[in-house]
């Protein structure tokens, strides 16, 4: 007698006929022990007889079962084909608007949100959009502050060092914020992250450091102080134009206050200052500024950090001793404009006006046949050409724009096959490396064939996997 917990998965076609006419009897019941399967018996099909059961039972626990689909043989159910065989098929980019801006491919991401390219469409200047989620920022500590405050103080800036806002968007039902930018082709970070010194010259520091000083200038006027200085948050425009940009723990000084005194200490842990490392209840709020302009100098000229730490404890207790070395290499006036912008004591660090007319800012340092660190290119494209047009073109006109660009004959096709993806990739790598060869004579060509190798494969946008008809494959 079968139990009552146990339940039929599959029947025999005679036993469900038998069981319709309603002379099915118990005694056609049977259980299907597990049985163990050899090498030999793997490569055998399986048996789908008239007489192929399988039960399962709802008290037990399911290891046996598993054990069942283990040993299935899978080269029953998948066929195996040639990558030869493969063929991927070109997905048409979909048009997407937002107000008047069209909307291009990602540029990066951010605690935050994303970054996307846009054009303007009725000016046709390229543009930059955050894309901020309400939902995501709620779970960021004063994430909806931080945005609020950065778009307030970005409303009434307008200087050609500081990010400039040109238009705020909200689309209420997917509770999104769009927040229409300037157009910056990367960061200070992804330079010296593309270098295998992670450093700049001397020469190409000064002009980054100069404008930064007067962006700072320029913030320090509007009584704003940034508190977060950093690689990171320096852009370049695509006239090689510093800009500064995360203004989302910055503070605006009261207007009748009598000095730029703070209480709150923001921003990365290892471009702090002292006085906040140490705790200290009240500091000079301008002079959190210059220390990590200093962090900042020391960074881009070294490669190194000056104060590290195995965690922020570490850090913090190193940072609030000020103690620290410079590389031999970094020899006089940068040597002391750095111990003057990293002095402990925030009343004896360097203003502003001290590091404007210090010797090694109003005199340009030689460049001693040091080539130019380049931008590194995006996604393998070393002229960060308009991701928007490829949507256009898709939208306005049949042929896709990787047809119409086509080097091989000169044919238009749809479907690409594994070795086009290939040549393609190899041609990119090849244009990648004449035109770091041509830029930088010297040793940067292979730090920039190096950031094309980490590109990834398929540049091309792949909406489906397709299989050509081969004889003697039968669907499964």
């Amino acid at each position: 007698m079968m139990d009552s917990n146990m339940c039929q998965a599959s029947k025999s076609f005679d036993s469900e006929t038998a069981e319709a006419d309603g002379s099915y009897e118990e005694d056609h019941e049977q259980e299907i022990a597990n049985a163990e399967f050899g090498e030999a018996d793997e490569l055998k099909p399986v048996d789908s007889g008239a007489n192929s059961q399988l039960w399962i039972t709802r008290n037990s626990s399911h290891a046996d079962f598993e054990d069942d689909l283990e040993n299935i043989n899978i080269s029953n159910f998948f066929h195996r084909v040639d990558s030869d065989q493969i063929i991927y098929q070109s997905k048409k980019r979909r048009l997407k608007l937002v107000g008047k801006y069209v909307m291009g491919d990602l540029l990066g991401e951010g605690s935050y949100g994303k970054v996307k390219e846009m054009l303007d469409s009725e000016t046709l200047c390229r543009r930059a959009v955050k894309i901020l989620k309400q939902r995501k920022l709620r779970r960021i500590p004063n994430g909806e502050q931080n945005v609020q405050r950065e778009i307030k103080l970005l409303r009434k800036l307008n200087h050609q060092n500081v990010i400039k806002l040109f238009d705020e968007l909200h689309n209420y039902e997917k509770q999104k914020m769009y927040l229409i930018m300037e157009f910056c082709v990367g960061s200070l970070q992804t330079m010296l992250d593309s270098t295998p010194d992670k450093k700049f010259p001397q020469w190409q520091a000064h002009g980054y450091f100069l404008q930064l000083i007067e962006g700072l200038e320029y913030l320090h006027s509007m009584r704003i102080i940034h508190k977060d200085i950093k690689p990171g948050n320096l852009l370049l425009s695509l006239e090689n134009q510093l800009k500064i940009s995360d203004l989302g723990v910055a503070e605006t000084i009261d207007l009748f206050a009598k000095d730029d005194t703070c209480f709150i200490g923001q921003g990365s842990p290892a471009f702090q200052p002292p006085e906040i490392a140490n705790g200290l209840e009240f500091f000079p709020g301008f002079k959190v500024d210059i220390w990590s302009s200093g962090v900042t100098l020391y960074n881009i000229t070294t490669g190194q950090y000056p104060f590290e730490g195995d965690n922020i404890y570490r850090l913090f207790e190193s940072i609030g001793k000020g103690e620290f070395t410079i590389p031999s290499e970094i020899q006089e006036p940068l040597r002391g404009l750095l111990i003057g912008m990293l002095e402990k004591d925030p009343y004896s660090r360097f203003s502003l006006q001290q590091i404007k007319r210090h010797s090694w800012c109003t005199r340009q340092p030689p460049s001693e046949g040091l080539p130019k660190v380049p931008v590194p290119p995006l996604r393998g494209d070393v002229w960060h050409s308009l991701t928007v047009l490829p949507y256009l073109i898709d939208h306005y006109y049949d042929e896709p724009l990787e047809d119409m660009n086509s080097e091989d004959d000169g044919s238009r096709h749809e479907y690409i096959t594994e070795r086009q993806l290939n040549e393609m990739d190899e041609r990119r790598k090849q244009r990648d490396q004449t035109f770091v060869v041509a830029e930088n004579s010297n040793g940067n060509a292979q730090s920039s064939s190096s950031s094309s190798k980490k590109s990834s494969r398929w540049k091309k946008t792949i909406s489906c996997m397709s299989f050509r008809t081969i004889p003697g494959c039968k669907q499964s």
